[in-house]
This record gives structure tokens, sequence and C-alpha cells, in this order.
């Protein structure tokens, strides 16, 4: 079984067993949490696409951990002025474990 999912504004694909980096969630590690906006589910040929989400359907996925993205330099420079300035930012991510996806049909 294959499915779409949103979290933080992005989206990914998940089986059974896939760890991703998703956005930071505010659950300590250890902890489930069910991922309700489900995008598209696929079991074998039947496909359920939502509009733009799937009812009673859900991605069921452990928090692993959490950790630090790698770091994104910004720098701003004006030519002939010696204004240049150097920021950088590195983003907060979760570990996920999917355990089981929930199709609207079960």
């Amino acid at each position: 079984m294959y499915a779409v999912f949103e979290s933080g504004g992005l989206q990914f694909n998940a089986e059974v067993g896939t760890i991703l980096k998703v956005p930071f969630l505010a659950i300590k590690p250890g902890e489930t949490v069910s991922l309700e906006k489900v995008l598209l589910v696929k079991s074998g040929d039947n496909a359920l696409v939502g509009n733009p989400y799937l009812t009673s359907a859900r991605v069921e996925a452990e928090v692993l951990g959490e950790g630090l993205a790698e770091k994104v330099d910004v720098y701003k420079f004006k030519r002939r002025t010696k204004n240049r300035r150097h920021n950088a930012h590195r983003q907060k991510y979760t570990e996920i474990k999917i355990n089981k996806i929930v199709s609207p049909e079960n």
C-alpha cells in the first residue's frame, strides 16, 4: 500500500516501513502520530484520490527523533558599497517511521 500525505505544507510519499524527515512536530520521540491530511492512497491497481484530502484516511507513524537539517548560508551583497551580510539557518525536522496506512475502504 502506498500513500501521499501532507505535513508542514510539504507532500511526502509513504509506504509501510519508510523513514522520513518531516518539518518539526512537537511530539516526543517514541510516541505515535496520526497524519490526517492524506491526498492519495494506492493499493494494487486501485487508487483513491482526495479533493483535496481523503476523509477517514490516515497515516500512522512513530516518532524516532528530532534534529537540525543542513546549514543554509544566506549572503547579501551590494556592489561598490562595502555592504556585505552573512546569515545562516538550520531548519528543525522530526524523523518518523511509517507503521500503518489506513484507507477509507477499511
